[in-house]
């Protein structure tokens, strides 16, 4: 058959079967002008062509990360103010002020490097690696479960090429997530103050940053004076990297448990397989607002809530000591208590970028027990003093529990019964594990415990032993 004698479904066919195979070279505008017959914008279908040739050339299996990257930099960009002068130098002022109070406050050390006064762009390109390890499993989950429903939906006929297709539609489903998370990522950089607002540590190990222009939006009706406003907001972005820089065993403990909660998320199969039945590749919309609406994501599992659980009582336990030490190394500024419920507010409510967060990976990273958190960690500070208090991060079996949020009376008096040098009670953990550990000594010294030692005398009675 002659190509003018082809309709445009006949082209279409013929177009999605090279693109199938591998091959998309020689196809040019004017083989793309001839779908306009069924309603295809062959300028829209010519970029995911030239999208899909760079997958099928490239060496890379899963998700182009890229993607994001340049998605979050245009928005980042497209309002984005670079950091004037007089910014900078107020911003140096406020953290080196910060920086002295705050050691007046705490007994972790300093950070190895300056903070700084940061634009958008630069706090996107700060943080994108975080974001895309923690949304890296859900991307995965997405792009499998697409390969698998359209596979499902082709007619028998067309199954021998939809086999061999199943790089293109993986590279399909990840490029849209990625697009989607790189709108999230870029529009949390217009709404984000400093590197951790977002309680998890985004930003490079020992970096702490502000965001002059997100500054300037926060401040503008608290009607509260910039100076004092600058001043609390380095504190607590100081004491928050501080603590991320002194206790090394954080960061990827923090890390750890969002992996483990996105692990557990697997796409509704059923909405998925209803959106193949009707996806047009030639208006992915309805996919990205599925995308980002959260449609596509279940219920949460038992597990998965259990997760989320442990998650949002570690970081109420994290943001909770924060806002002990801001607020102890503020005590001189007028507005402080005025600008920490401002924050607290904030930080329960979340901005839209971060609630699009929450429905593009199912994640929401709101500490909903800050304030128990805190309480706890005030009771801690007046009964053993602030160095005593900060030894808990030292390691991550003596960090605060979520029992000891909810019974701070008991996590302060094992805490004093220790510092004057009386045994601490055991508690059920300890009961169990030292249960296991007779257990398993038991049946290894069995034999040996029932013959005399090596020294050739015999066994102290039991009532000698020592404990």
């Amino acid at each position: 058959m002659a190509d003018e004698d082809r309709s445009p479904e006949d082209e279409f066919q013929e177009l999605m079967r090279r693109l199938m195979s591998g091959d998309t070279t020689g196809i040019d505008p004017e083989q793309l002008s001839r779908l306009s017959g069924m309603q295809i914008d062959p300028a829209m279908l010519q970029q995911v062509m030239n999208q899909l040739q760079g997958a099928f050339a490239g060496t890379q299996d899963g998700v182009d990360w890229s993607l994001a990257e340049r998605q979050a930099l245009h928005i980042a960009n497209q309002d984005g103010l670079g950091v004037s002068s007089g910014q900078r130098t107020d911003l140096d002022q406020a953290f080196t002020l910060a920086g002295l109070w705050l050691s007046e406050a705490t007994t972790i050390s300093d950070l190895p490097r300056p903070a700084r006064a940061v634009t958008r762009g630069a706090w996107v390109s700060a943080t994108l690696p975080v974001w895309q390890e923690l949304a890296e499993p859900v991307a995965t989950s997405i792009a499998d479960a697409l390969t698998d429903a359209l596979g499902q939906q082709a007619p028998d006929d067309m199954q021998e090429m939809i086999a061999g297709a199943g790089r293109l539609m993986r590279t399909v489903g990840g490029s849209l997530f990625a697009t989607q998370l790189g709108q999230v990522v870029g529009r949390l950089s217009t709404e984000v103050v400093g590197g951790g607002d977002v309680g998890i540590p985004v930003m490079p190990d020992g970096d702490a940053a502000i965001l002059p222009q997100n500054f300037a939006d926060f401040g503008r009706d608290l009607e509260i004076p910039d100076d004092q406003l600058a001043l609390y907001l380095a504190t607590r972005e100081l004491a928050h990297a501080r603590l991320f820089r002194h206790a090394r065993w954080l960061r990827l403990h923090v890390i750890s448990q969002v992996r483990d909660f996105a692990h557990g998320i697997h796409v509704d199969t059923d909405a998925l397989e209803e959106l193949a039945s009707r996806f047009d590749p030639s208006q992915p919309d309805e996919l990205r607002s599925a995308l980002e609406s959260g449609a596509l994501l279940p219920a949460r599992s038992e597990e998965q809530t259990a997760a989320l659980t442990r998650l949002e009582n570690l970081l109420a336990t994290i943001e909770g000591w924060v806002d002990v030490v801001t607020e102890d190394a503020t005590s001189r500024l007028p507005a402080a208590a005025r600008i920490a419920e401002a924050v607290r507010r904030r930080r329960a409510v979340g901005g839209p970028a971060e609630q699009a967060l929450g429905s593009l990976v199912g994640l929401e990273l709101r500490p909903r027990r800050m304030r128990e958190a805190a309480t706890m960690w005030r009771s801690v500070t007046d009964a053993v003093g602030v160095a005593a208090r900060d030894a808990l991060w030292d390691y991550p079996d003596l960090m605060p529990s979520a029992d000891d949020i909810d019974d701070p009376a008991a996590l302060v008096a094992r805490l004093t019964a220790t510092s004057r040098g009386e045994t601490v009670p055991a508690d059920a953990m300890d009961d169990a594990l030292a249960q296991l550990i007779a257990e398993e000594t038991g049946e290894q010294t069995t034999d040996d415990d029932a013959s005399p030692d090596d020294e050739g005398g015999d066994a102290a009675p039991e009532d000698q032993r020592p404990v």
